[in-house]
């Protein structure tokens, strides 16, 4: 039996409803929340500021130091807390996504901390955050060359659909799943950050980018609104 709809009845390459906002952290110098469905995640950027210990300032640049974690009760089974490997690994590539579209040679010697945190997590926790961290980061006034968007994108026995839930990720018919988060930039629509869990062909990886460039279009829209000052939320 091929993969002909999906679990929750979206089309192929339709998103969660979609919630987005900016300053849902006041102390903070920007921060956001960005959701799929009953993936929550919010972030919150503070800096630039100067780096200590002083020896692990860069002189020609700033860093981003990006922290990614997940409350205990995000998920069904209490997620242990604190850091653990899965993410430390997710603090890393979303620091890099992130240091790839911000102007860091503006910011010689200091830090931009990079707070986010999955509130609940039904899948695609990563590119939540991600998402989130993109409109905090704009809402701190941060120079960015440009705008991240980031979605999961799978195969689904033979389909490719955008925005895998849980109920997807654990599909294991046919040919199974294959899950990629991907992040894209908003005006070159390059890939800062790929990962695949599974197998791929080459023709589906093409198809695949598609897919994430169409998704990912829809999020800026939804980034750029909020950071205009519109709460969205498409669950009501």
């Amino acid at each position: 039996m091929t993969y002909t709809k999906r679990i929750d009845g979206r089309k192929f390459d339709e998103l969660r409803p979609v919630r987005a906002e900016i300053g849902v952290i006041p102390n903070a110098d920007g921060s956001a929340l960005f959701a799929f469905g009953d993936t929550v995640a919010i972030a919150a950027v503070y800096g630039p500021k100067p780096l200590h210990p002083a020896h692990m300032q860069e002189p020609d640049r700033g860093i981003i130091r990006c922290e990614y974690n997940m409350l205990p009760f995000s998920v069904a089974e209490r997620a242990k807390p604190g850091p653990s490997r899965r993410s430390k690994e997710i603090s890393m590539v979303t620091g890099n996504a992130l240091s790839s579209v911000v102007d860091l040679s503006r910011f010689p010697g200091t830090v931009i901390d990079v707070q986010i945190l999955i509130l609940q997590a039904n899948a695609s926790t990563r590119c939540a955050g991600i998402n989130a961290a993109s409109m905090a980061l704009a809402h701190a006034g941060i120079v960015m060359k440009e705008m991240v968007s980031s979605v999961s994108v799978g195969k689904i026995d033979d389909k490719i659909v955008v925005d895998v839930d849980k109920d997807e990720e654990d599909y294991h018919e046919g040919e199974g799943a294959t899950d990629m988060p991907f992040t894209l930039t908003s005006r070159n629509k390059n890939i800062v950050h790929l990962q695949l869990d599974g197998k791929l062909q080459l023709q589906r990886f093409k198809e695949s980018y598609e897919a994430a460039k169409g998704a990912c279009d829809k999020i800026l829209k939804y980034q750029e609104r909020a950071l205009k000052g519109e709460k969205i939320n498409e669950n009501k």
